[in-house]
C-alpha cells in the first residue's frame, strides 16, 4: 500500500468502513421486518408510526393510535443515549453502542415468550435507533443503515452526476449496495421470523458481533 493509500485508510475510523456498513443494513432490513411480523409496528423509522397515530386519533380510535407510541418514544430516548455516548466516550461511542444492541437483542430473545408485545417494541426501536445515529458513514459515504429512502435518493442523484460527468460512481455504489443488502436482511428476516420465531433475533446478533469484532479490530485490519 502506498504511503498516499496508508494515510487515507488511517483517516478513516474503524466503523465507517463498507463491510460494516452492509453488516448494519442487513440488521436493519431484518429487525424492521422482525417487528413488524410480530409486533406490527416499524422499529426502525418513525414516519409510518408517527401517520398511523394520527389517522387512528383523527377518528378517535386512541386504542389503536397508542398503539404507535411507545416506539415513536424508544427513538426519542435512543436518540438521546445516542448523543450521550458520542460525548462521554468519543471513538469508542460505535464499539460501546454495539454491545449495547446486542445485550438487549439477546434479552429479548431469551424473554420473547415471557414480553408483553410493548417491552419488545421498546427495545428494539431504541436499538435501531442507535445505530442509525451512530454509524452514519461508509468510506465517507453518508447513508443509513436503517432505512433505503434516503440510500436510494443518493445512488440515483450519484448515478446521474456521474454519468453527467460531475462525480464518481462509488459513492453511489456503495449505497445501492446497502439498498439491496437492506432488502435482503428484511427478506430473511421475514423467512426466519416466520419458521423460526424464538431464535430469529439470533441471525441480527451475530451480525452485531461482527461489527462489534471489527470495531475493536487493529485499524490496518479494520479499514480493508
Amino acid at each position: 500500500m502506498s504511503t498516499m493509500n496508508t494515510a487515507a485508510a488511517s483517516s478513516i475510523r474503524r466503523d465507517e468502513t463498507v463491510p460494516i456498513a452492509l453488516m448494519l443494513a442487513f440488521a436493519g432490513g431484518y429487525l424492521d421486518a422482525y417487528t413488524w411480523i410480530i409486533h406490527s409496528v416499524m422499529a426502525n423509522v418513525q414516519t409510518a408510526n408517527l401517520v398511523l397515530l394520527w389517522v387512528y386519533g383523527s377518528i378517535g380510535n386512541w386504542t389503536k393510535a397508542l398503539h404507535f407510541t411507545p416506539a415513536i418514544l424508544a427513538f426519542a430516548v435512543g436518540i438521546v443515549v445516542a448523543a450521550w455516548l458520542r460525548w462521554a466516550t468519543g471513538e469508542r461511542d460505535s464499539a460501546i453502542s454495539t454491545l449495547v444492541e446486542i445485550l438487549l437483542l439477546v434479552t429479548i430473545a431469551i424473554l420473547h415468550n415471557r414480553l408483553p408485545d410493548l417491552a419488545g417494541t421498546l427495545g428494539i426501536s431504541f436499538v435501531a435507533t442507535v445505530q442509525s445515529a451512530v454509524f452514519t458513514r461508509a468510506k465517507g459515504v453518508v447513508y443509513s443503515s436503517v432505512m433505503s429512502t434516503g440510500n436510494m435518493r443518493q445512488a440515483i442523484e450519484g448515478v446521474f452526476a456521474a454519468t453527467s460527468g460531475n462525480g464518481s460512481l462509488r459513492p453511489p455504489g456503495i449505497v445501492a449496495t446497502l439498498c439491496v443488502t437492506f432488502g435482503l436482511g428484511a427478506a430473511l428476516g421475514a423467512f426466519a421470523t416466520k419458521q423460526i420465531p424464538n431464535l430469529a433475533l439470533g441471525i441480527p446478533v451475530i451480525a452485531l458481533l461482527v461489527v462489534l469484532l471489527r470495531c475493536e479490530a487493529p485499524r490496518d485490519e479494520a479499514t480493508l
